[in-house]
């Protein structure tokens, strides 16, 4: 019997089947999960990722992403701990890691992981000052992270990375900070310089130990001094003489200027 000899409701009848059979065939992405409402119901587990059939109007079918996703937080106004107003925005890196969850528990799970993160952001934020902000925003990143990471974990969600963007400081701390850098940049110049005079005199102190021992060698220093200026083509001869010698020529002098004595 060929379907020529079929009644033509027969085969209306036939076709809607093919046609029902054909629209029920859904083709899941690798990273794709879909979850199952039968008669309002999940079933236990989701289906995917391929060929799967869902008989319509019975099963309903919501599909669930497991790649992750990013969450960029819009930017938040925090007073930190010492009263400094600054504006903070961060990005947030989650993925699905219970599909039945993220669809029965939670209406928008990614709307809900973004309030979430705002108001962590704020409130771990403003706990501490502003040069901790600066200085340690990897262990402020972790904290936060695992903050949010509590909250999402009831509906199926995985909060891998939480990282403060950009930090907004207004106008008047900026120039207090650009201040503060430029003393500290002078601060050390002047400790360096000092360091510098201070071992600059010991070596000549030291120096000039070394050649109280030898008094010959102040005259052949002298010598390579007189070299020195010979190369430089100069006629300028500078004779050292020595403070012992002043005081000799000061004694002769006062001595030939006494009055002699009357017999």
């Amino acid at each position: 019997m060929s379907t020529a000899d079929l009644p033509v409701p027969t085969l209306i009848l036939v076709a809607i089947v093919v046609l029902y059979l054909l629209n029920s065939i859904k083709i899941l992405r690798e990273y794709e999960r879909g979850v199952i409402f039968r008669l309002g119901r999940a079933l236990p587990a989701p289906k995917g990722p391929g060929i799967i059939l869902v008989f319509r109007p019975i099963d309903q079918m919501v599909r669930i992403s497991l790649r992750q996703e990013v969450l960029e937080v819009p930017p938040q106004d925090v007073i930190t701990r010492d009263n400094v107003t600054i504006k903070v925005n961060a990005v947030v890196t989650l993925y699905v890691v219970s599909p039945n969850d993220a669809a029965i528990k939670v209406v928008n799970y990614v709307y809900q992981t973004s309030q979430f993160a705002q108001t962590t952001l704020r409130s771990v934020l403003g706990e501490v000052e502003l040069d901790e902000l600066l200085s340690h925003r990897d262990k402020l990143n972790l904290r936060i992270q695992s903050i949010i990471d509590q909250r999402t974990e009831p509906f199926g969600v995985k909060v891998i990375s939480v990282e403060v963007k950009q930090v907004d400081l207004p106008e008047q701390m900026l120039r207090a900070m650009a201040k503060q850098a430029e003393a500290e940049r002078e601060k050390r110049s002047k400790i360096i310089h000092a360091e510098g005079e201070y071992n600059a005199a010991q070596k000549l102190a030291d120096a000039a130990a070394l050649l109280a021992t030898q008094p010959i060698t102040l005259q052949l220093r002298y010598l390579q001094t007189l070299t020195e200026i010979g190369v430089e083509k100069n006629t300028t001869i500078v004779f050292p003489l020595p403070l012992e010698m002043l005081g000799l020529l000061t004694n002769i002098a006062g001595l030939g200027s006494m009055p002699s004595k009357q017999p």
